[in-house]
């Protein structure tokens, strides 16, 4: 097996977890290339992912993906010092596509293989910077990226349509810290299904934020779960949910809100109840990303994600870090949704550190706990 360069190693990033068949190339921190195929199209009609549509998908993507991606950074597969795959979390099919293919070109070329934690990743992809040596750009005006090193006190907040999370990374490789998560529903789905109930299709993230905006979040005020005090407790005696989100009772107070609408024979206010709904979200995620922070010494946060690219969710989480001294990071909105980008920058960091290869052995887990990085 070849021994990977440990200053800047060339690693090669494969993401499959759910409808995006993602295959990056980074050189250290620099990236080199991004490429991205999603079946979303192919989701459309049903209303969300089917998991047997999804791997059938990667099945097709995955070798011209990969061929575009080493033609975009102009490498070879000689080239690579290292390969990293999504082993978890996600859709079981749909990562046993990717581990296939990586486990593959392992044993066909040599490489080193690395089994990389998802989420883990998410926060991996901030520590990038582009091919070019410009400064990343993120949205609204907040910096883009890490410059290539971890802050000492760093969080990450990621909200996507399967995750929901607030951490803490004392170390990117081997020490990642779950504070607080989604006990059901994530914020994501969330957006679907309330998407559904407003007829507006799928996905729901994108369709609310545009509607939201013309809309009067203040005409009806929907509930912020796990707020109340039973659930948050204190600083010095916390409650059972201190930094957990739930967002079913939120989807089941917007269904009721359109039943009595439509049981009054009224046209239902969709744009309203949009933005009433988005806020909602968008405050408990926000004030409890915060608090979690604050009381654990947290001075800088990463936002990642899918759903990071909402306008709302990154407007409010700018304005309350900067109010409470806490230096916020979006990456770009393209290194936010899944891509292999974030899963060859988490992969060449633990190549730099010095952790050993997963090998072939591993087996893909769909609920690999975010405190493992590597399998």
């Amino acid at each position: 097996m070849n021994r990977p360069d440990r200053n800047a190693p060339l690693v090669l990033g494969i993401e499959s977890s759910c409808d995006e068949t993602g295959v990056g190339v980074v050189r250290g921190t620099r990236l080199l290339a991004n490429t991205v195929s999603s079946s979303m199209d192919e989701h459309v009609r049903f209303g969300g992912v089917i998991p047997e549509i999804a791997s059938r998908a990667h099945l097709d993507a995955f070798v011209p993906t990969l061929q575009e991606a080493l033609a975009a950074a102009d490498v070879t597969l000689d080239d690579v010092d290292a390969i990293a795959v999504t082993s978890g979390p996600g859709l079981a099919g749909a990562l046993m596509v990717g581990v296939c293919a990586a486990k593959a070109l392992a044993v066909a070329t040599g490489k080193p293989l690395y089994a990389i934690n998802h989420l883990v990743a998410h926060v991996g992809v901030g520590l990038l910077e582009p091919a070019d040596g410009a400064a990343a750009s993120g949205a609204a005006g907040v910096p883009g990226g890490l410059s290539g090193s971890l802050p000492e006190n760093l969080g990450a907040l990621l909200v996507s349509g399967g995750h929901t999370e607030i951490l803490r990374i004392r170390s990117i490789t081997d020490d990642v810290e779950l504070l607080g998560s989604t006990i059901d529903d994530a914020a994501g789905e969330a957006y679907d299904k309330v998407a559904r109930l407003l007829g507006l299709g799928y996905p729901g993230g994108p369709a609310i934020d545009k509607l939201a905006r013309t809309g009067n979040a203040k005409s009806i005020r929907f509930p912020r779960g796990l707020t109340q005090p039973k659930y948050m407790g204190t600083a010095e005696e916390p409650g059972p949910h201190r930094y957990d989100w739930s967002f079913s009772g939120l989807k089941t107070a917007v269904a009721r809100c359109v039943e009595q609408f439509e049981a009054r024979g009224e046209e239902v206010p969709v744009a309203d109840i949009a933005a009433a709904f988005q806020e909602a979200v968008v405050d408990v995620i926000t004030a409890k990303a915060v608090l979690a922070c604050r009381e654990n010494g947290i001075t800088d946060l990463l936002l990642g994600g899918g759903v990071a690219a909402n306008s709302r969710l990154r407007q409010l989480t700018e304005q309350r870090c900067s109010a409470a001294g806490i230096r916020l990071t979006v990456p770009p909105l393209s290194l936010c949704t899944d891509n292999g980008a974030m899963v060859a920058a988490l992969g060449a960091q633990l190549v730099m550190s010095g952790t050993a290869p997963s090998g072939i052995g591993f087996a893909p887990d769909s609920s690999m706990p975010v405190t493992v990085v590597s399998a």
